[in-house]
């Protein structure tokens, strides 16, 4: 990145992580203090935030934070799309009142009413007619993927590289530098070497994506509407329509993965895009931060499914699908009380309209500053990347990674009371969040590079 300087921006990064540090004494104090957690947090993503330390919080509500110092941020990590829904928006506070102080059995391995309805609500906005349920998508991908080998009888399935669908083994495939199959980067202690069970294509590239799935032994295609987590990738045009040509022209099964593009709209991508999967998963956001994750399924998949149980498959007890907490009453209650109070049609329409503010004010500055960067949105999400123009792949989307320039903004942005998702650049809209927040964002990222580059 010739065009910076990269002696000021280290010099600057060293200015706002000191002011972090002076800032935040009880947060550092908490993290020192931590012996008895592993790496020193509750769960170690948290030690990706930026600044040596995580922050503690007090409180949050709507699309704010306090984090233990008194410092309120406008929270635009929501976390990681977990609180999609805000903070504690008031239905679910009412919801989980009731199920625990009112009605009591949190769980008890017993249905609800509220499991159907959920079910329904799943089947309005995503157009598959059959759900189950499980505590995060991770779970769900996991079984899924179980099934739609049972009902293929083929042994591998194929992702994109540097697709992310949470902590399954399988999909930690990537292409290396010479186009070969890898085993991602970082990757902990796989059971195997998940080249053997999973095929890796690039995004946006149909030639190789019929290419793997030719040798027949695929059960199936799982995949993200748009890439998220190596930050936004948007499909090109036509190309989604392709992969389930070429699904159907091979006999494989398509999953998509709607955890983070759930932000496209009430039924994600798949009904923003008229797209026809054979399967789906959603995670996190769907219970406001209550654990809870489904999958979905067609009427035809489904009923190969129950077809393979009368012949002895068994997805009651030793199947591998399953957990003792799944479809509890506590996250029904709280699924119903979000997608029938809170992440309604009509709040994504203002979501959105948010969102496309956040991306014209980060784009102006771009332009005011002359830099090789860009913005992509989809629905409520929107990221700066830097590079220009936006990448059409994981690898792409991987080299445009500058980690001590996003620390550098993360931390300017914390410093001045707005946070982002630690990963990237990534920012979400909930439906409390307001017009007053999206400017406070414009003017900190503006004063952040106009003292970099200005």
């Amino acid at each position: 990145m010739d065009y910076l300087d990269r002696t000021k921006l280290v010099e600057l990064l060293a200015l706002e992580k000191s002011r972090y540090e002076r800032t935040h004494p009880r947060s550092q104090a908490l993290h020192a203090g931590a012996d008895h957690l592993f790496a020193r947090v509750p769960m170690t993503w948290m030690n990706k935030w930026a600044g040596g330390f995580p922050l503690g919080f007090t409180r949050a509500r709507g699309a704010t934070v306090v984090d233990l110092d008194g410092h309120e941020l406008v929270d635009f990590a929501l976390g990681d799309t977990g609180a999609m829904a805000g903070h504690s928006p008031a239905p679910l506070v009412e919801a989980m009142s009731a199920r625990i102080a009112r009605d009591g059995g949190l769980t008890t391995m017993l249905p609800t009413e509220d499991a159907e309805w959920v079910a329904r609500e799943m089947a309005r906005r995503f157009g598959l007619d059959q759900w189950s349920f499980s505590l995060s998508a991770t779970d769900a991908n996991r079984w899924l993927l179980r099934l739609v080998r049972l009902v293929t009888k083929r042994p591998k399935i194929l992702v994109f590289s540097y697709s992310y669908h949470g902590s399954v083994d399988e999909t930690f495939v990537v292409l290396d530098g010479q186009g070969r199959p890898a085993s991602r980067p970082g990757n902990v202690a796989p059971a195997v070497d998940p080249t053997s069970t999973t095929r890796v294509v690039e995004f946006n590239d149909l030639g190789g994506l019929e290419r793997e799935l030719s040798y027949g032994d695929v059960a199936a295609v799982l995949m993200e509407p748009a890439m998220t987590n190596i930050g936004i990738v948007l499909a090109r045009p036509g190309y989604l329509e392709g992969v389930r040509a070429l699904c159907d022209a091979s006999a494989t099964l398509l999953i998509l993965d709607e955890t983070h593009t759930f932000s496209a709209g009430p039924g994600g991508a798949t009904r923003r895009f008229g797209l026809k999967p054979d399967a789906l998963t959603i995670g996190k956001s769907l219970g406001g931060g209550v654990a809870c994750g489904a999958y979905g399924l067609t009427r035809d998949l489904a009923g190969r499914v129950l077809d393979s149980l009368a012949r002895g498959a068994d997805i009651v007890d030793v199947g591998g699908v399953g957990g003792t907490l799944a479809g509890n009453a506590m996250s029904f209650a709280a699924m119903r009380a979000v997608l029938g109070e809170v992440l309604t049609d009509e709040a994504f329409i203002a979501m959105e309209a948010l969102a496309t503010t956040f991306a014209h004010g980060v784009q102006a500055t771009i332009d005011a500053y002359g830099l090789p960067w860009s913005v992509s949105q989809l629905g409520a999400r929107c990221e700066y990347r830097f590079m220009n123009p936006v990448p059409v792949n994981g690898a792409e989307s991987a080299r445009s990674a500058d980690p001590l320039l996003e620390d550098y903004l993360h931390l300017y942005g914390v410093n001045r009371g707005v946070l982002l998702t630690p990963f990237h650049n990534m920012a979400l809209m909930c439906p409390a969040t307001t017009l007053d927040q999206v400017e406070r964002h414009r003017v900190v990222f503006s004063e952040a590079v106009g003292e970099l580059v200005g």
